[in-house]
């Protein structure tokens, strides 16, 4: 496989970037196809990519009878922690009938949707948009140059897909059976966000498409254990939105839902109520100065106050704020949500926020309001 393009805006050591499930599919399509036509298969394969490039792929694996072309790609996700990374992408490309064009098959590996509010509908293989038009370009091309129909029937597969894709959102979204075949660039760019606010997109697309007037957003799997409990809220409802609640309030609001709750603990929601709506520590660290001021107006004493100052960490405010019988998890959870308020403002929609400790249990929670 030709080596993916390095990330040239992070600072030195530069992280590598790396494919799509998307690229890596629509290469071996473009190479069973060939196949199919002409009983060899081009290795490496080029491919063209949104963005105009045209990377080359070396073929892992390859088959051929008299009806089917089979080809197979390995996944190079870069320096990106990705759940594929490794994993071979298989397309077997079938003849079609005459003015069908392409269609698609989930192989082994690859899910099926079986929920609304997806970008492709129900009963379709999970491949996205822009993954089929890439291999139906490929195709085009391939076609054209070979002088041979492009009327093809393209299935594709993951082995070991089912079981990598218990490590994703898909079951929550209503894909089952496997991965999806993703990617708007074909390029996987390391640690970006963009695969995260797009699961969290997605998320909400699915709540509305099933009817649901309630979701909720959690920064973690033990705040979005504890809110599900603390709402019944089925599996839907639950929004993956980690640190980006900015990401998912800001989504909601040119999509929203009647009721939203903001779920987190001590740490995080002390970052959203100082303003912040990225809560990565590498957006920004809990101001303890902010905290002290917190339980000043909370009726806290001088003396906590300044502890909250040299204080090692939120939690440990927390702790001692709890001791002192002062409720600074009340103020904490107020200003948060004046913070999700104005990242939802204007949208039909009730807000509350909720903080958990690291225990999942109730710290504090501010009712539902109007934004």
């Amino acid at each position: 496989m030709s080596e993916p393009p390095s990330d040239t805006e992070r600072p030195h050591p530069q992280l590598r970037r790396g494919w799509t499930t998307g690229a890596c599919a629509t290469a071996a399509t473009r190479a069973a196809f060939e196949a199919l036509v002409t009983g060899h298969f081009p290795d490496p394969v080029a491919i063209a990519l949104p963005n105009g490039s045209r990377p080359a792929f070396a073929l892992a694996t390859t088959g051929l009878s008299g009806e089917a072309a089979t080809a197979g790609v390995v996944k190079d996700a870069g320096d990106d922690p990705d759940v594929t990374h490794g994993a071979l992408v298989v397309a077997t490309v079938r003849r079609g009938p005459p003015g069908t064009g392409v269609t698609f098959r989930a192989g082994p590996g690859v899910g099926m949707v079986t929920r609304p509010g997806l970008p492709i509908p129900p009963g379709e293989p999970a491949i996205n948009p822009v993954p089929r038009e890439m291999m139906r370009l490929a195709v085009a091309e391939a076609s054209a140059l070979l002088g041979a129909p492009g009327d093809v029937v393209v299935e594709i597969s993951i082995p070991g897909g089912e079981a990598l894709a218990q490590r994703t959102l898909n079951g929550r979204l209503g894909i089952v059976g496997g991965l999806s075949i993703l990617g708007t660039t074909g390029i996987v760019t390391p640690y970006s966000c963009a695969a995260w606010i797009h699961t969290i997109h997605r998320g909400v697309d699915v709540a509305r498409a099933v009817g649901l007037d309630h979701v909720a957003g959690a920064t973690g799997s033990t705040s979005e254990a504890a809110v599900q409990r603390l709402h019944g809220l089925e599996d839907a409802a639950l929004i993956d939105m980690g640190d980006f609640v900015g990401g998912m309030l800001k989504y909601l609001r040119r999509h929203p839902v009647r009721r939203v709750t903001v779920a987190g603990g001590f740490a995080k929601m002390t970052k959203l109520g100082q303003g912040l709506l990225d809560l990565h520590s590498r957006r920004g660290e809990v101001d303890l100065g902010w905290l002290a001021d917190r339980i000043r107006d909370a009726g806290g004493g001088e003396d906590l106050a300044r502890a909250a100052e040299t204080a090692n960490a939120a939690n440990e405010v927390l702790q001692r704020a709890r001791d002192a019988r002062v409720d600074l998890p009340a103020a904490v959870a107020e200003a948060a949500w004046r913070t999700a308020a104005k990242a939802l403002a204007g949208a039909d929609a009730q807000l509350e926020v909720v903080v958990f400790d690291r225990q999942g249990a109730l710290v504090a929670r501010t009712p539902f309001r109007r934004v």
